[in-house]
């Protein structure tokens, strides 16, 4: 073999390589430049907040707050995972939010913001998208697959008769696709955040839509008082829930 193929030969072979090994090389490289550090948990305050040192609010997932259904089993859930045990932190982009918390993921053997949301104890808040953004997603989808906790899908009759039309201008639509009425009272509007919009006693017509928001005029419109801005222009998510606080509908939007 002259020098001119050996040298052919010998580059085809790097070209392989670097094929087989670039996703290795990728993954190794991505956990070089991101920020860990080994930390103890010494208190939970909350599904997604915890104290180890300084306060840590836990990226990507929000979780329910206390009076509201699943708060318990998810503050529970989470002690179960890190409650004095040695975990490691990766700090998110922004070191930390308004309220001066670490923002970060934890991890254990696994990252337990994806095992939160995985198990229906939150749902994905994407504060910033970043390499755990997809994975989040994933677990979203597989939660509403099993139907876990939060991902539970409403067996009342409306659930698949209301439509989410769209969003324009901050105001919500929804329709009854059904040709029967349906008794919407204390169904709950909540964006990926603490917004929420709770029904009042309201009926909505077969085949009616009605409009929820500020700023319209007309019959079947409701106003979300106090909140004249709810819908991230970058990106958020809608979820409705009915009496029960079952999940009717999920819609992700902007991103």
């Amino acid at each position: 073999m002259n020098r001119k193929k050996g040298i052919i030969l010998i580059t085809i072979l790097a070209f392989f390589i670097f094929i087989i090994d670039y996703n290795f090389l990728n993954s190794s490289l991505e956990e070089f430049f991101y920020e860990k550090e080994e930390i103890r948990i010494e208190r939970v305050i909350d599904g997604d907040t915890v104290v180890a040192g300084d306060s840590i609010r836990l990226l990507g997932i929000n979780t329910p707050e206390k009076g509201e259904k699943y708060f318990n089993e998810a503050k529970e859930f989470l002690e179960s995972l890190v409650l004095n045990k040695t975990t490691f932190i990766e700090y998110g982009k922004e070191r930390k939010d308004l309220y001066g918390r670490i923002l970060g993921y934890i991890y254990s053997d696994r990252n337990i913001n994806v095992e939160l949301v995985r198990n229906g104890f939150a749902n994905v808040y994407i504060y910033d998208i970043d390499r755990h953004t997809e994975e989040l997603r994933k677990a979203w989808e597989e939660c509403i697959s099993k139907g876990n906790n939060l991902c539970k899908k409403s067996e009342n009759k409306c659930a698949d008769c209301i439509l989410l039309k769209g969003i324009e201008n901050q105001k919500v639509t929804f329709e009854n696709k059904c040709s029967f009425s349906c008794n919407i009272t204390k169904w709950e509007i909540k964006d990926e955040g603490r917004k929420k919009f709770y029904f009042p006693e309201f009926i909505l017509d077969g085949e009616v839509s009605v409009i929820v928001g500020n700023g319209a005029d007309g019959k079947n419109v409701l106003y979300w008082k106090g909140e004249d801005y709810v819908w991230t222009e970058e990106g958020d998510t809608l979820f409705l829930r009915d009496a029960e606080g079952r999940l009717v509908l999920w819609e992700e939007m902007g991103r």
